[in-house]
């Protein structure tokens, strides 16, 4: 049985950024437990792009010299803008082996309560104790599939996230379902690769992102103009984005306001280049799914204008919702004591839980920090935030213990 001070969960950018931060503080002892940037590696399709630009794709480290930059110097690989999906990943490796080469990629079975803080049984019945935990767990249970399609066997209907490589589908013909970035960036592949695609969604338009580059920007707006309009967390409109980027701003404001912000800030939306690598796919807008029903190997599909189609398989680009009770390592009794809204933790300073001493990073933790917590720009906030309440309990234990 091995003890620390604080345990991180996931090796993603919010737990890896964390561990930097976290390990800077001295006599600290922090472990970090999870799969190198493992949901992008397992989830994310083959030849995807990341959506967002230069300034919000960097993984947070407390003395910014972890960078994208750095990255490129030290290992002589080029990073396109916009950053493909592999060379991300390639930089999210690179930053693991800088700050965690000690990572253990064991996976947990349990996470309870414990008098100490929190006890971690890991699956080879080794066993953890630790003051803190960090969970950055990431989003692949939290994967939402529609109930209409609930009762369709796997090789007939499945979510984005259960795909590393799409070339399967090649010579098949599919119908993917959602407006949003994975949506119409998986139809683009399967396109791209040979299959027969039609896209359907019940949204009435499809917003495409502007991407503007920097230089764009400043040539349009001015260098001032648009720094002061457009934050370089690249979440949300003209203005609005000054908003998001502070979530200590955001928390202050009436929860109305909140939700109608974070609505004008994140909704389902696809990058602008996407338009020209979708111009030959068919896409059915305003258009709900009324029934589905297996015919032999086939997907037959009835819209609610009556039209009908037979599909080889059904692709469900709908995106993710937030419930940590799904997190299968959390005790029963753990989630039980997590107080939280529409399956999102309510979190307060230092990103804790109702449970002291349980921290939780990345989405889940949006309902109380705003969209941002969503995206790698928001690595910095929490990390930050995290370091400065641990610092701060910390440093009034060990004053508690030299007065003692």
């Amino acid at each position: 049985m091995t003890t620390c001070h604080v345990t991180i969960v996931g090796a993603g950018p919010y737990g890896l950024s964390a561990a930097a931060h976290l390990r800077a503080i001295k006599g600290l002892e922090v472990r970090v437990f999870g799969e190198p940037m493992g949901f992008w590696t397992r989830y994310i399709p083959v030849g995807m792009v990341l959506r967002s630009n230069w300034t919000a794709t960097r993984i947070a480290d407390p003395n910014r010299s972890l960078t994208l930059e750095a990255y490129q110097a030290a290992s002589g690989n080029h990073l396109a803008a916009p950053v493909p999906l592999d060379r991300f990943i390639q930089y999210g490796l690179w930053y693991q082996r800088q700050v965690v080469p000690d990572l253990d990629q064991r996976k947990i079975a349990f996470l309870e309560s414990d008098q100490m803080g929190f006890r971690i049984t890991l699956t080879d019945g080794s066993v953890t104790l630790s003051r803190r935990v960090v969970l950055a767990a990431g989003i692949g249970p939290f994967a939402w599939r529609p109930p209409e399609f609930e009762g369709l066997a796997p090789s007939l209907a499945s979510h984005s996230s259960e795909h590393h490589d799409l070339s399967r589908f090649a010579g098949r013909r599919l119908v993917v379902i959602g407006a949003g970035q994975s949506a119409l960036e998986s139809a683009a592949l399967l396109h791209e690769g040979g299959a027969e695609v039609e896209i359907i969604a019940r949204s009435r338009r499809i917003h495409w992102l502007q991407g503007w580059t920097s230089k764009r920007l400043h040539h349009h707006l001015g260098s001032l103009t648009s720094r002061l309009l457009y934050a370089p967390t690249d979440v949300g409109p003209a203005g609005i984005s000054q908003i998001m980027a502070r979530p200590d701003l955001l928390r202050q404001l009436p929860r109305q306001l909140q939700e109608w912000l974070w609505k004008r800030s994140v909704r389902p939306a696809g990058a602008r280049w996407l338009v020209s690598r979708l111009r030959q796919v068919p896409i059915r807008l305003g258009r709900s799914v009324r029934s589905v029903a297996s015919v032999g190997e086939q997907v037959k599909i009835r819209l609610d204008d009556g039209s009908e189609r037979t599909v080889d398989h059904v692709l469900l680009g709908t995106g993710y919702r937030v419930n940590v009770s799904k997190y299968e390592f959390l005790a029963p009794g753990l989630v039980r004591r997590i107080r939280c809204i529409n399956g999102y933790p309510c979190l307060h300073d230092g990103l804790e839980t109702s449970v002291p001493g349980l921290h939780i990073l990345g989405a889940p933790a949006a309902w109380s920090f705003g969209p941002l917590m969503q995206f790698v720009s928001g690595t910095q906030y929490a990390s930050q935030s995290l370091t400065r309440y641990i610092t701060g309990h910390a440093a009034n234990s060990m004053h508690r213990e030299g007065s003692s």
